[in-house]
C-alpha cells in the first residue's frame, strides 16, 4: 500500500493545481481577456461568477468595468485674445471595447498616458479658439453669464465687455466631442470632460483687474445716469407744483382782496350816503386816500388854481395861519 501512496499524492496535487489554474471567478466590476502566449483568445468575459480556462497555457487579464477618472495637470494655454491662462481639467471614462483596449493599450497606465495626450491637445485647441470671457464667466447652471446692467454695443471701448456666445459649458462640449472620436479607436468611451480650475498667469493679472474694474464702472455709471435723470424729473415736477400752488394762492388772494374792497366800498357807501354831509365827507376821504397813494415825497405836481387839490391845499394853509389853527 505504501508503494502507491506517493504517486497518488502526486496525481492529487497535480490535479488540484490544474483545477486552480483552470478556474477563476469574476466580479461585477470586472471583465477578463484571456490570452494564450500573449495573444487574446476569444471574446471578453463579462458575466460575473465562476469561469474556466486552459490550465497553465491561458492567462487572465482583468479589466475594470467601472467609471474611471482622469485628472489633468495644469497647462498654460493662450486664449483667442492672447491671454495666457493655466487650465486644469478632469474627465470620466470607461472601457467600452475591452479587446481593442487590451490590444492597443494593455493596461490603465498606458490609457492614462493616452488620455493625457488627447485631452490635453483638445483642451489647448478649444481654449485657443475662444475669448477669455467665454472660459471664465458662467453661472451656477454652467450657462453663459450675462449681466443685465451691461450693454452689448460698443465692444472694445473702456468699460464695455464683449458678449458671451458660448460659455464654458460649450467649450467643454467641444473638447469632449473632438476627444471622444480619437479615444474610441482605443476602446475607450469618454463620458464627460470638465474644466476644474482656471488660473491667471501673473503677467496678465493686471489686465484682468482692469477688465473687472471697467465692468463695475460701467454699471456704476449707468446707475448714476439713471439717478441724475430721476433727480431732474423730480426737480422739474417740484417747480411745476410750486408754480401751480403760487398761482392758485395768488388768484385766491386777489379774489379775496377784491371781494373785501367791494364789501368795504359797499359799507362806506351805505354809511356815508345817508346824509349830504356824510356823502361829501365820504368823497373827501376817498380823495385823500387816492392822493396818498398817488403822491409820494418825490412827486412833482403842476396844479391849476382852479383844481380841487389846490383849493384844499390853500384852505389847509389858511387854516394853519389863522389864530386858532395848528
Amino acid at each position: 500500500m505504501r508503494r502507491f501512496t506517493f504517486p497518488l499524492l502526486l496525481v492529487l496535487v497535480v490535479g488540484l493545481l490544474a483545477l486552480s489554474s483552470g478556474t477563476f471567478t469574476l466580479s461585477q466590476a470586472e471583465q477578463v481577456i484571456l490570452t494564450q502566449f500573449g495573444k487574446p483568445v476569444g471574446e471578453p468575459i463579462t458575466e460575473p461568477g465562476l469561469h474556466f480556462k486552459v490550465p497553465f497555457i491561458q492567462e487572465i487579464n482583468r479589466i475594470d468595468r467601472r467609471f474611471l477618472e482622469w485628472d489633468g495637470a495644469p497647462v498654460a494655454i493662450p486664449t483667442k485674445d492672447k491671454t495666457y491662462i493655466r487650465v486644469e481639467t478632469f474627465a470620466r471614462w470607461r472601457i467600452l471595447d475591452a479587446k481593442t483596449y487590451f490590444v492597443r493599450l494593455h493596461d490603465e497606465r498606458s490609457a492614462q498616458s493616452r488620455l493625457e495626450d488627447i485631452l490635453g491637445s483638445e483642451t489647448r485647441n478649444a481654449v485657443a479658439r475662444h475669448e477669455l470671457i467665454e472660459i471664465v464667466r458662467t453661472d451656477k447652471n454652467r450657462v453663459p453669464l450675462r449681466d443685465a446692467s451691461l450693454k452689448s454695443e460698443g465692444i472694445g471701448q473702456i468699460g464695455v465687455l464683449p458678449p458671451i456666445s458660448f460659455g464654458r459649458k460649450k467649450v467643454e462640449e467641444e473638447i469632449a466631442k473632438d476627444a471622444a472620436k480619437k479615444l474610441s479607436e482605443f476602446g475607450i468611451d469618454l463620458l464627460d470632460v470638465r474644466i476644474k480650475r482656471v488660473n491667471y498667469n501673473p503677467d496678465v493679472l493686471e489686465r484682468i483687474y482692469q477688465r473687472m474694474m471697467s465692468e463695475r464702472q460701467q454699471i456704476a455709471q449707468r446707475f448714476r445716469s439713471e439717478g441724475e435723470g430721476a433727480a431732474a424729473r423730480i426737480a422739474g415736477q417740484k417747480e411745476r407744483d410750486l408754480s401751480e400752488i403760487e398761482s392758485a394762492a395768488y388768484r385766491e388772494a386777489n379774489q379775496i382782496r377784491g371781494e373785501a374792497d367791494a364789501k368795504a366800498s359797499e359799507i362806506y357807501a351805505n354809511a356815508f350816503g345817508k346824509t349830504p354831509q356824510a356823502s361829501e365827507f365820504y368823497r373827501f376821504v376817498k380823495t385823500m386816500e387816492t392822493y396818498k397813494t398817488v403822491i409820494t415825497k418825490d412827486t412833482s405836481l403842476l396844479l391849476s388854481t382852479e383844481s380841487e387839490l389846490m383849493g384844499l391845499l390853500k384852505r389847509s394853509e389858511a387854516t394853519s395861519k389863522s389864530p386858532g389853527g395848528r
